[in-house]
C-alpha cells in the first residue's frame, strides 16, 4: 500500500487542478470563441452606460422614471431641452429635439427605457452591477438597448455641437416596450402627436451584426417584422377543441408561401452569401419554389412569406389561445376574418382579442437613408455586405411607426457575436466594450451626416 501512495498522492493533486481547471475554463468559457481579452480604457462613455445600467427599470413592474432622469439629465448637461412625460405614475418618456432648418425630414431617434425582469442566479456578474470583466461590459439593458440608447445620444450630440442642421434631430426614449408599448409609444402617438410631426425617418433597435473570429460579416438593417393577433377560442367541451386544433395544425407550417414580398425576396437574397446551407435556394427563392424545393428552407426563412399559427394546447373549459402571426401588410381583421370560417363549422368561436397588429408594411431600403447607413456603415467597419433584416419571431415599437407611414431601420450601430446576442431577455447579457465604442463612432457620422445633408433626403 506504501508503494502507491505517491502515485495516489499524484492523482489527488491532479485531481485538485483539475478542478481549478473545469472551474476557471467555466468562468471563461462563456465569452465568444476565439476571443481573448483585451486590455481596455474604461472610458467616459463606457462608464455613462454603467450608470444607466445600474438603474433597474425592470418591467414589469415598469418603473423608468430614474432611467427617464438619468437621460434627460445628460440632455441638459449637452444645452438641449429635454422634457419627461409620464404616460401613467411612475411611467415616464422622455422627449428632446434638435430643431433644423427645414421641415418634413426630421430623423427620429427611438429607444425603450425598461428592461425585462433579470435576478442574478445563473450570471456571471449580478445583472444590475454593469461589472467589467472579460473585456465586457455585464448587465440587463447593457444590448437591449440602453447601449443604442447612449449610441444615439452621441451622436445627436456630436450634431448640436456642429451647430443647427438642416433636418430635425428627435430623441425619444419610451417606457413599456417589453410589455407592448402601451405606456410608451402608443401612448404617445395618440396623446403626443406633436412628437412625431414632420418625421420622416426612424432609428431603433432591431438589427443584426453578424461576426466571424471577431470580425464583422454581415451588418443588417432591419426593415420590418411579421405581425401578431393573440386570441381565445372558445368550443362547448374541450373534445370539441381538440377537434378544432388538429383542423387548424396544418397552418403551424404550411408547405408552400402565401406571398412572397418584394423586401423579402431581397432580405433573402441578401444574406445568402452567408448561409451556405441554403445559399442558392434563398439568392433565388422563385426559382426555389418552381422547382419544388422551397419545403427544404429552415422555418425562420419560410415564415417570411406565410401567415402562419401558433396554437397553444385545449384546456378543459374548451378554450384555447391561438397566436396569429401575419405577413407585415395584413390586414388583422381579415385573418381573424380566416380564422373564423375555420373554426365555425366546429362549434368554436373566437372569445376574445388580446392584441392585433398590423398591417405595417416592411421599409424599403431603397431610400437616400438607408445608403447613408451603408457608406457610414462601410467607413466603420470596412467592406462588410451591407443588407436588410426582417424579424420573423419578435417585433418592436416601430411597427406602430411603420403603421403612420414613418420608414423606420433598426440596427446595432456595433457587432454583437452569437454568443453575446444569447443573453438578450436570459441570462448574462453583456457588450463587448471596445465594439460598443465601435457603435458610438459609427452613429457619431451617421447622424450629423443625415443632419446637414443638403438636398432632399426623401
Amino acid at each position: 500500500m506504501r508503494r502507491w501512495v505517491p502515485v495516489l498522492v499524484a492523482i489527488g493533486v491532479a485531481l485538485i487542478g483539475g478542478l481549478w481547471i473545469y472551474n476557471r475554463r467555466a468562468d471563461t468559457d462563456i465569452r465568444s470563441q476565439l476571443y481573448v481579452p483585451k486590455n481596455s480604457r474604461i472610458t467616459p462613455e463606457i462608464a455613462l452606460l454603467q450608470t444607466y445600467v445600474r438603474i433597474d427599470t425592470s418591467n414589469p413592474p415598469g418603473r423608468e422614471m430614474a432611467g427617464a432622469r438619468f437621460l434627460a439629465s445628460l440632455l441638459q448637461k449637452h444645452g438641449l431641452k429635454a422634457e419627461i412625460i409620464e404616460s401613467a405614475p411612475g411611467r415616464a418618456n422622455v422627449y428632446a429635439r434638435l430643431r433644423g432648418k427645414r421641415r418634413g425630414e426630421g430623423l427620429l431617434l427611438l429607444n425603450h427605457i425598461d428592461v425585462v425582469p433579470a435576478t442574478s442566479a445563473g450570471w456571471f456578474r449580478p445583472p444590475f452591477d454593469a461589472a467589467i470583466a472579460l473585456n465586457q461590459l455585464w448587465g440587463r439593458g447593457s444590448l437591449d438597448m440602453k447601449s443604442i440608447a447612449l449610441c444615439e445620444l452621441e451622436g445627436l450630440f456630436e450634431t448640436a455641437r456642429r451647430g443647427q442642421p438642416e433636418r430635425d434631430i428627435v430623441f425619444l426614449a419610451v417606457a413599456d416596450e417589453e410589455e407592448g408599448g402601451v405606456f410608451g409609444t402608443q401612448w404617445l402617438l395618440q396623446h403626443r402627436p406633436d412628437i412625431f410631426e414632420g418625421v420622416r425617418y426612424a432609428l431603433n433597435e432591431g438589427g443584426i451584426t453578424e461576426t466571424r473570429q471577431e470580425k464583422l460579416s454581415y451588418f443588417g438593417v432591419e426593415i420590418g417584422t411579421k405581425m401578431s393577433v393573440a386570441l381565445q377560442l372558445r368550443a362547448p367541451s374541450r373534445d370539441q377543441m381538440q377537434r378544432v386544433r388538429l383542423t387548424l395544425e396544418p397552418y403551424l407550417s404550411p408547405r408552400d408561401p402565401d406571398r412572397i414580398l418584394p423586401e423579402v425576396r431581397e432580405y433573402l437574397h441578401d444574406i445568402a452569401p452567408q448561409r451556405v446551407e441554403h445559399r442558392d435556394l434563398l439568392a433565388d427563392i422563385d426559382g426555389a419554389v418552381a422547382a419544388g424545393k422551397f419545403w427544404l428552407l429552415a422555418p425562420g426563412y419560410k415564415e417570411l412569406t406565410q401567415n402562419v399559427v401558433f396554437l397553444g394546447s385545449a384546456r378543459s373549459d374548451g378554450t384555447m389561445n391561438v397566436n396569429l402571426y401575419n405577413l407585415p401588410d395584413e390586414d388583422p381583421d381579415r385573418r381573424i376574418a380566416w380564422l373564423r370560417s375555420r373554426i365555425a363549422p366546429l362549434g368554436a368561436t373566437v372569445d376574445a382579442v388580446f392584441s392585433k397588429n398590423g398591417p405595417a408594411p416592411l421599409t424599403s431600403r431603397h431610400t437616400p437613408f438607408f445608403k447613408l447607413i451603408e457608406r457610414e456603415a462601410h467607413t466603420e467597419y470596412g467592406s462588410v455586405p451591407v443588407g436588410t433584416e426582417i424579424l420573423a419571431a419578435s417585433s418592436n415599437d416601430s411597427r406602430f411607426l411603420r403603421a403612420r407611414g414613418i420608414l423606420c431601420y433598426g440596427m446595432w450601430p456595433f457587432p454583437v457575436d452569437f454568443y453575446q446576442s444569447q443573453g438578450i431577455h436570459s441570462t448574462n447579457e453583456r457588450i463587448r466594450i471596445d465594439w460598443y465604442m465601435q457603435g458610438i463612432a459609427l452613429m457619431k457620422r451617421l447622424i450629423p451626416a443625415y443632419a446637414f445633408q443638403h438636398g432632399p433626403m426623401t
